[in-house]
C-alpha cells in the first residue's frame, strides 16, 4: 500500500485483478510511473530505476557480495538449524548477507539470501510452506524464481532445500520432508557438481588432529 501513489491506495486496497494497473511512486524520490500489481508484487521498481540499473558501471558490480548491517530479515530456528548443518561441513562465512544485482529486486538493486557462500558464488534458501501453508507458494514462488534469475545473471547459483511437501522448481532443488543432515550433505555434493570438488575441498573442515 505505501508504494502506491497516494490518490491510487483506496483503489488498491481493494483490488482483487493482478493486471490492475494504478500509479505507484518511487521510494527514491522518482517520478510516479504506471505499473500493474502484479508488476509491482514480483519486484521491477519504477522505468528510472530500472534504468539507472542497467548503467555499466552499475553492472560491473553485480555478483558482489558484502555486508549490510541496515538490513533486517528474521531467521528461523531451522534456517539456523541449515547454516549449523553446513558449518559442520564446509567454511560459511558470516559477514555477507546481501549480493549485488543488476536489476532492481523490491525496489532494491540487492538480493539477501538465506546463506551466502562467496567463494562459490553458490547461495542457499530454505523454503517450507511456514503455518499458513501457502508461504513459497504463488506468487511467493513467482518472486523466488525472480531472485533466482537475478543471481545467475550476475553469476551465481542458488541451491533451494524445498521442505515439507514444497515440489522442487528447478535442477537445483533439494526436495525433503524435513530438514537432517543428509539434506547438508546433498547441499555439498551439490555445490562439488556445480563448481567442481577442487573448490569444495578447499573450504571443507577437516576434523581436528
Amino acid at each position: 500500500m505505501s508504494r502506491a501513489a497516494p490518490p491510487a491506495r483506496a483503489s488498491v486496497a481493494v483490488e482483487t485483478r493482478l493486471g490492475a494497473e494504478f500509479q505507484w511512486q518511487c521510494a527514491r524520490g522518482h517520478d510516479r510511473y504506471e505499473a500493474s500489481v502484479m508488476d509491482v508484487l514480483t519486484g521491477p521498481s519504477c522505468p528510472k530505476c530500472i534504468r539507472n540499473a542497467e548503467a555499466p558501471t552499475v553492472a560491473r558490480d553485480g555478483g558482489v557480495a558484502s555486508m549490510n548491517g541496515g538490513l533486517r530479515t528474521r531467521t528461523s530456528l531451522t534456517e539456523q538449524r541449515l547454516r549449523s548443518l553446513l558449518e559442520e561441513r564446509i567454511r560459511v562465512p558470516r559477514g555477507v548477507n546481501t549480493v549485488r544485482v543488476n536489476r532492481m529486486f523490491y525496489g532494491k538493486q540487492e538480493v539477501w539470501p538465506d546463506i551466502l557462500v562467496p567463494a562459490l558464488r553458490i547461495a542457499i534458501e530454505y523454503d517450507d510452506p511456514g503455518r499458513s501453508r501457502r508461504a513459497h507458494l504463488g506468487l511467493k514462488e513467482a518472486s523466488d524464481r525472480e531472485k533466482d534469475d537475478a543471481l545467475a545473471e550476475v553469476g551465481w547459483e542458488v541451491i533451494r532445500v524445498r521442505a515439507a511437501g514444497l515440489e522442487s522448481i528447478g535442477p537445483n532443488s533439494i526436495v525433503c520432508a524435513s530438514l537432517t543432515p543428509q539434506v547438508a550433505d546433498s547441499i555439498v555434493a551439490r555445490m562439488a557438481e556445480l563448481r567442481g570438488d577442487d573448490a569444495v575441498d578447499a573450504l571443507r573442515v577437516r576434523p581436528a588432529s
